[in-house]
């Protein structure tokens, strides 16, 4: 099981495994992940095969997979990037019209460019 699902399943009452295939469900049906992009482009551009090798257990999950666990579980996703020297952070927000509230609360990833843990200390 990949890393980032693990950890979103450390903040989200779901397992890994029901996490990634909601995630993929989403992305199936084409839902948005970015304003003004359609998703299914998007996904051609990684890779024809994008959700069939997503649902694999053995594929990462990345960027996409958090724009799109966001969405789903109205979430503030904010990936601390400890491989480089200025631990820079990346935020990542539901779409502002897929929720009444622009989330409902904050988790943390650390990233070390290859693998991803839950920031327990938020």
């Amino acid at each position: 099981m990949s890393c980032l699902f693990n950890s979103l399943s450390y903040f989200i009452n779901e397992d890994s495994l029901t996490i990634r295939q909601k995630i993929c469900d989403y992305l199936e049906n084409n839902n948005p992940i970015i304003d003004g992009i359609d998703t299914k482009f998007i996904l051609q551009l990684e890779n024809r095969n994008y959700i069939t090798a997503m649902r694999n257990t053995s594929t990462w999950g990345g960027a996409i997979e958090i724009q799109v666990a966001c969405i789903i579980w109205n979430l503030r996703i904010i990936v601390k990037n400890n491989r480089d020297i200025k631990n820079s952070t990346i935020e990542f927000i539901p779409l502002m019209h897929t929720h009444e509230t622009p989330y409902s609360k904050t988790i943390a990833l650390n990233w070390t460019g290859g693998h991803y843990e839950p920031e327990k200390n938020v």
